[in-house]
């Protein structure tokens, strides 16, 4: 997905860190530089484009994932308010 200064798309590329066993990323980077600019762990790889949407004044980005002995889901994402 590609906004006016991001680029956000899915690393299916599985990943642990301490805090979670296993999953797959879901990261922003800054369009004009390239500088990832923010992540946040999945459960599964992401398996179609992000989409984003406004309600009520609040920003949202959601991500379908699937794939291996994960059955999938829609996960939405709230944006931080200005």
């Amino acid at each position: 997905m590609v906004t006016k200064t991001l680029v956000v798309m899915g690393d299916p590329q599985l990943t642990t860190t301490p805090e979670h066993p296993r999953g797959a990323m879901l990261r922003a980077y800054e369009k004009a530089t390239g500088k990832e600019v923010g992540a946040v762990l999945m459960a599964a790889p992401q398996s179609a484009s992000p989409m984003t949407y406004l309600v009520d004044g609040k920003q949202y980005i959601v991500v379908a994932t699937s794939g291996g002995n994960y059955s999938g889901e829609y996960v939405a994402f709230t944006l931080p308010g200005r």
